[in-house]
């Protein structure tokens, strides 16, 4: 595998000097906010359980999300049964991943509050950069866990039909199903 990224912007350009150039920081405007390392709606998405990106392995490699499969659920032809299981996967999961959300958002808002008082040490920002960290992985394990025990519940045509749906037929999208049939 070949992972690639760009360094443009990285390089000094301008003049030799310090005259003529600008050093504002693209990150002025987040000075305003309440914990500097998350956005207002970052913070929201944390307490409510909202996706917010953590399950895309498994969403664009062919495991459904519970929201999404629900929202499909006639398309995909999804019995009663189904949707009684999808669905209480899916609030189980916004349940943990809302949790583990406000101990993330907590933990940054300490981290934030060290650096914001000048008591920032080393120790301690390690422990909370490991506490906010333990949190994430939290939240991002109740998303990725639930798109397993929701194509548990599917069949393979089921499956194929979201990816379809989704746009997603084509390279990875497949997988059998253990679940209904």
């Amino acid at each position: 595998m070949v992972i690639s990224f760009s360094l443009i912007g990285c390089q000094p350009d301008g003049p030799a000097s310090d005259e003529g150039r600008s050093y504002t920081s693209s990150y002025v405007d987040e000075t305003r906010r309440s914990i500097k390392a998350l956005s207002d709606d970052r913070i929201e998405g944390l307490l409510s359980g909202e996706g917010l990106g953590y399950a895309l392995a498994a969403e664009l490699n062919g495991y459904p999300g519970p929201r999404h499969v629900l929202d499909l659920g006639d398309s995909l032809g999804l019995t009663v049964e189904q949707r009684r299981e999808i669905a209480g996967t899916f609030d189980a999961m916004q349940d943990a991943a809302s949790a583990a959300g406000e101990r993330l958002v907590r933990a940054e808002a300490k981290l934030d509050s060290l650096f914001a008082a000048k008591q920032a040490s080393k120790r301690d920002v390690r422990a909370w950069v490991e506490e906010a960290a333990r949190h994430e992985a939290d939240v991002r394990y109740a998303h990725l866990s639930t798109h397993l025990e929701t194509a548990e519940l599917m069949t393979s045509d089921q499956i194929s039909a979201y990816n379809r749906l989704r746009g997603y037929a084509g390279d990875g999208a497949h997988l059998h199903s253990s679940g209904h049939h």
